[in-house]
């Protein structure tokens, strides 16, 4: 499989809602050499790493890595791997078209969500209302719930209006491999759900996963404030998780790039490791073109400059090597930066 295959194949994956690993290969003899890149199936990941005869040292990183959502670079004896997981897109999928979702729709889009509505009301779900919603769906909340496919990557919100909307929304989604469902209510409301669904055999514990009071308690009273709440809490979830699943960088157009055939950028930049102060985390990348174009960011400025200066060799000669970029204090008040940490970036030919 080419690495354009590879990057496409993923892509089409995440689109089905399948996680997957790409695990990029280099001969650490030769940094000329060939790379070879593999995907790897989430549903079949120990399958596919036996089909790859690697050690055992890679084998059990790779595992924790998908487990944890930790991109890293590794060195073997003969070879060295870059592995990175990537998970299906962020989803916030809200369930309840009223006057909270507007704000929740438009701040989400910013800080990167897929944003799907569900209401059972044409004038409350429709594209008019949400203009910046991905998906805008008009049905039955439990008969929209059993024909949608929901993903371990989903952050589920119910904010409908009223009780037994609710109640038939946690039917459907309760016990699901979801991220985070959190649903808005007083707490005698939230106690008065609870106590239905007890009854109706749902577990404490499947209960207890749930956010309600949904919100970070900041005191919000308007639309605006409570939409700021929810995903204050929301970021909270996938920034600070408590099963410590991390949500690895993913950079959507410049794997779309990458999927191409044909493309002008012929090196691709990733970030392996930082320490400091930096402006982008492990697994920021960016390609670079022979003319200078590039797409995507590995941090800007000056050391940006110095990656890409690097990147024109790689261009000319092929292979791939490691850079390293200090940002530290003195060098970053002499260059005009303002970080002050290190980073080292992986630079491969394409």
């Amino acid at each position: 499989m080419s690495s354009n295959d590879v990057y496409k194949t993923m892509i089409s994956q995440l689109k089905l809602g399948v996680s997957s690993i790409i695990l990029t290969a280099f001969e650490n003899a030769n940094n000329k050499a060939d790379i070879k890149k593999h995907l790897l199936n989430g549903n079949t990941i120990e399958s596919d790493l036996e089909a790859l005869n690697v050690t055992e040292k890679v084998k059990d990183t790779v595992l924790q890595c998908f487990k944890k959502g930790e991109i890293k670079f590794i060195e073997t004896e003969k070879m060295s791997y870059l592995i990175e997981p990537a998970y299906p897109e962020k989803r916030l999928i809200i369930f309840g078209g009223g006057h909270i979702s507007l704000p929740l729709v438009e701040m989400a889009k910013k800080i990167g969500f897929e944003v799907i509505v569900f209401d059972d009301r044409p004038f409350f779900a429709n594209t008019k209302r949400f203009p910046m919603a991905d998906h805008v769906i008009c049905d039955d909340f439990e008969h929209g719930i059993s024909q949608f496919q929901f993903t371990s990557s989903d952050f589920v919100v119910l904010v409908t209006r009223g009780h037994r909307y609710d109640i038939a929304c946690l039917k459907g989604i309760l016990g699901k491999t979801l991220t985070y469902i959190g649903m808005i209510g007083s707490k005698r409301r939230v106690k008065g759900i609870k106590d239905t669904l007890t009854e109706e055999g749902f577990s404490q514990d499947v209960l207890d996963s749930m956010y309600s009071p949904i919100g970070l308690d900041i005191g919000a009273i308007t639309p605006e404030e409570i939409a700021i709440s929810i995903l204050g809490e929301v970021i909270t979830v996938f920034r600070n998780p408590a099963d410590q699943r991390k949500w690895p960088e993913f950079e959507k157009g410049v794997y779309e790039e990458l999927a191409q055939s044909e493309s002008v950028y012929k090196a691709l930049a990733t970030i392996i490791s930082k320490k400091g102060s930096v402006p982008r985390g492990v697994g920021a990348k960016m390609l670079i073109a022979p003319d200078g174009r590039i797409l995507g960011s590995v941090g800007g400025g000056c050391s940006e400059g110095e990656v890409i200066t690097q990147a024109r060799d790689i261009i000319i000669n092929g292979g791939h090597c490691t850079y390293h970029v200090d940002m530290t204090a003195e060098i970053a008040e002499e260059e005009g930066m303002v970080c002050g940490g290190v980073l080292e970036v992986l630079i491969e030919s394409l």
